[in-house]
């Protein structure tokens, strides 16, 4: 029977606290767990009850500590992806704009100049071909 009202009180605080008091609930609840066992398990020595409390305290603050660490990696995560994503789009964008200049219109040809292999101040040139604009 004790047992039973145990657990109610440490549930309904639970289902009736909101999002934002879900916190001080866990640390509340975990604190009167590790308190708990550590009484049952001590035989009700208090310095060994509190100590299960602060622990219990302890546990589920080192919980909340990697759940936010988590968050923080993930959103860092999807900033450096949208950043990456951003970068890509603005690449294919110039690229299609180069494309839709590269291509001639019907009043414009091009003449091509065959330039040869050279040596300019110890550097050599490939050979490659430049195209001259002519409009009609």
């Amino acid at each position: 029977m004790k047992s039973y009202y145990l657990i109610l009180i440490f549930l309904v605080p639970i289902f009736v606290a909101g999002c934002a008091a879900v916190r001080p609930v866990t640390d509340m609840a975990a604190g009167a767990g590790g308190g708990y066992i550590a009484d049952k398990l001590s035989n009700g020595n208090p310095g060994i009850t509190a100590a299960g409390a602060a622990g219990g305290v302890l546990l589920s603050e080192g919980g909340f500590y990697l759940a936010g660490k988590q968050a923080s990696n993930a959103y860092n995560a999807g900033y450096d992806k949208g950043r990456s994503d951003a970068v890509k789009q603005q690449y294919w964008i110039l690229i299609h704009q180069q494309q839709q200049q590269n291509s001639v219109p019907e009043n414009i040809s091009l003449y091509a100049i065959p330039i040869p292999e050279q040596t300019i101040d110890g550097t050599i040139l490939n050979p490659t071909t430049k195209y001259l604009r002519i409009e009609n």
